[in-house]
């Protein structure tokens, strides 16, 4: 009811209201994860290990246990699920495909938007994932407002977050659909004009495969590690080199000039990145001590 109908937008235009409202759903979810780390004991005791709310509540104020080895920050953690960091954090900058159909619509073609963009992403990310860690340390999960609801799964403040992150996705879907849809009709239908029912069965095509993905994907580290494993080196060292050194002309820089050097090592780079990323991942699932086998 709400997906639908921004996905069968023709422009991104009227998406900048929607993409705006979402973001703040996004800085409401940041300031409950600052606030929440000021609130809640170290260690935590899980909800059902308490007998009553009033139990909770006293265990929740109790300012204790700051020396308990649990409850110390570390630099350097590596188990199975380090496989999963560096896919992730690509993924999460991966804002390469949205960029030239946004590009397109500003009235000015300005670098400093994409610049302030990445930078307040960079800001939010980086806040969220300090302050989700100091609260719970080795006990964070992949799913970060999960972990709060072992803690109280009736919390006010956590089930307003919930709402809010939610309808950030959902506002989210139509501005990532855009440039799917785009692709999809330029490879298939180079020649043709816009029509409205190939534009509808398109998009009512991808959400359900979106369904489809998020009703049978046991979790969301999984989706994001192998997304952020394969298409993001792409996206990210492979394309941009190799497009590079196909479309800047040999007679202004040979094959073995510097620029186009270097652009070739950095296309090594994502390949070996996709490889290495891959395999730590298929190894942590083949382990059976993967958490992204694990049910939503």
């Amino acid at each position: 009811a709400v997906i639908l109908p921004l996905a069968l937008m023709k422009q991104l235009g009227y998406l900048g209201y929607t993409s705006g409202f979402s973001l703040s759903c996004m800085v409401f979810f940041l300031v409950s994860v600052i606030y929440k780390k000021f609130n809640l004991p170290c260690p935590f005791v899980d909800f059902a290990h308490n007998s009553t709310v009033s139990v909770l509540n006293v265990t929740v104020n109790d300012p204790g246990g700051e020396d308990n080895p649990a409850c110390i920050p570390k630099m350097a953690n590596l188990n199975t699920q380090t496989a999963y960091t560096i896919p992730i954090l690509a993924f999460a900058f991966v804002c390469h495909p949205e960029v030239l159909p946004i590009y397109t619509e500003l009235r000015k073609y300005m670098q400093h938007v994409s610049n302030i963009s990445i930078a307040v992403m960079y800001v939010m990310y980086f806040l969220a994932a300090l302050f989700g860690y100091l609260t719970f340390y080795n006990e964070v999960e992949a799913e970060l407002l999960h972990t709060y609801s072992r803690i109280d799964p009736y919390d006010t403040l956590i089930l307003c977050v919930r709402v809010a992150v939610l309808t950030a996705v959902t506002l989210t879907v139509p501005i990532v659909l855009f440039p799917v849809r785009r692709a999809i009709q330029q490879m298939i239908f180079p020649n043709k004009t816009f029509y409205w029912p190939r534009h509808i069965a398109i998009a009512i095509t991808l959400l359900t495969f979106i369904n489809l993905l998020v009703i049978f994907a046991p979790n969301i580290l999984g989706i994001f590690g192998v997304i952020g494993a394969t298409s993001a080196p792409c996206l990210i060292f492979i394309f941009p080199a190799v497009f590079y050194i196909r479309i800047v002309p040999k007679e202004e820089e040979p094959l073995r000039s510097v620029p186009k050097i270097l652009a070739a090592c950095f296309a090594g780079i994502g390949f070996l990145f996709m490889i290495m990323s891959l395999s730590f991942i298929i190894i942590d699932w083949t382990s059976g001590s993967s958490k992204a086998s694990s049910g939503h």
